[in-house]
């Protein structure tokens, strides 16, 4: 795997590495799961969790469409993961929250995300995952 990523530009290496560490994440929950979730429905939970945002906020936080961000939305409320409100004093507003059992699914993931990123650390080392955690949270000037 590393031969085929040696010559990838930055942000196509940063992509990669996204999409594969995705992929495993997601396979993990499947494997430890009856519920299937997309990648753009983990996204919405990860923005819904312990807040109760608007739905248009949401949509734009996670750089889907409107349209595609209601459809997953619908979706999450099937599976009985988050509820819809409305807010107070506005019809137009639209507000969500986790339910318990969507809280208790996220905090699943988050430990089999955990898992994985131990996993990580075994093989590159706890100082090279702390030093790309820190990278990647610092303000790249762009």
């Amino acid at each position: 795997m590393d031969s085929e990523w040696r010559d990838l530009d930055l942000i196509d290496l940063l992509s990669e590495r996204h999409l594969y560490l995705r992929r495993i994440a997601e396979k993990k929950w499947n494997d430890n799961s009856n519920i299937y979730l997309a990648n753009s429905e983990w996204f919405i939970l990860a923005r819904v969790y312990k807040k109760q945002p608007t739905i248009a906020h949401v949509a734009k936080q996670v750089d889907i469409s409107r349209q595609a961000t209601h459809k997953f939305i619908k979706q999450l409320q099937a599976k009985g993961l988050v509820e819809v409100f409305n807010v107070e004093n506005n019809k137009k507003h639209k507000y969500l929250r986790l339910t318990k059992f969507g809280e208790e699914c996220y905090e699943k993931n988050m430990s089999l995300k955990a898992e994985l990123e131990n996993k990580i650390m075994e093989h590159i080392g706890e100082d090279n995952v702390k030093k790309i955690k820190s990278v990647l949270q610092m303000d790249w000037g762009i």
